[in-house]
């Protein structure tokens, strides 16, 4: 079960999105350490640790529906506007990982359960 809803996304994609959502901890801890102390309450590391391991799945969930809603369709935009869209997209993702992320996991979990039934009727 934990292969296939954690271990459900390439290893790539994961360290990847990984990568970009350690933005937001380690920004935050930087702000919040005055002389090296750090003045972030301990319980609020714990969030911090959850939005990040969830992120990629988060963030996998968002690609997907932007990518039904969009289909093969590209725009041409302002490269400002889109680097800004980008961050706002990615913190939004961090934020609500705890939330958006399960519905990525149960997904992975139900294709690639069904993957490995058609594996095996083969």
């Amino acid at each position: 079960m934990i292969a296939k809803t954690f271990g459900g996304l390439s290893a790539p994609y994961y360290f990847r999105h990984f990568l970009f959502g350690m933005i937001f901890p380690v920004g935050m801890f930087l702000i919040g350490s005055n002389d090296g102390t750090p003045s972030i309450p301990t319980d609020k590391y714990l969030f911090f640790a959850l939005s990040t391991l969830l992120y990629p799945y988060s963030r996998f969930v968002y690609e997907s529906i932007i990518d039904f809603i969009l289909g093969n369709n590209t725009f041409v935009v302002n490269a400002f506007f889109m680097l800004i869209t980008k961050a706002v997209t990615i913190m939004l993702c961090w934020l609500l990982a705890i939330f958006i992320a399960p519905v990525g996991l149960a997904y992975l979990f139900y294709h690639h359960s069904k993957a490995g039934d058609r594996e095996q009727q083969e």
